[in-house]
């Protein structure tokens, strides 16, 4: 198995924060939580919890790419984070239309409050053997 090797990309957000966005040890790929920023501004994409969401998952795509994956096909855990669970219905459909058929496993739950006020986040594991 080879050393953890940090993971970082301009196609997803940075941050100045203790953390990486995300880290590869051998063929899996842990890929830290992500708010709906926008990675070339820096600021939460405007729009409902669809846009939000999908926004989301452009930066997990982009870290999966980075270490080598094929995007979102690579993936199979993802943990979402809400904080308001009304907005569920709408966020499987939007995070659906990105998975199609065969979507990964899945925990949502809903939390009091996340960074920046946002009101989506998710983390992630991709297979990348």
């Amino acid at each position: 198995m080879s050393d953890p090797t940090p993971i970082e990309t301009d196609g997803a957000p940075s941050t100045d924060n203790p953390y990486s966005q995300g880290v590869r040890a051998g063929d899996t790929l842990h890929v830290s939580g992500y708010g709906p920023v926008d990675p070339d501004t820096g600021e939460v994409v405007d729009g409902g919890i669809e846009a939000q969401t999908e926004r989301v998952l452009e930066n997990i795509a982009a870290v999966v790419s980075e270490a080598g994956g094929d995007s979102l096909a690579d993936v199979v855990k993802v943990t979402v984070y809400l904080t308001d669970l009304e907005d569920y219905e709408r966020v499987n459909e939007a995070y659906g239309a990105q998975f199609g058929d065969e979507p990964p496993a899945r925990v949502c739950v809903e939390v009091s409050r996340l960074p920046e006020d946002v009101r989506v986040e998710m983390d992630a594991t991709a297979y990348l053997g």
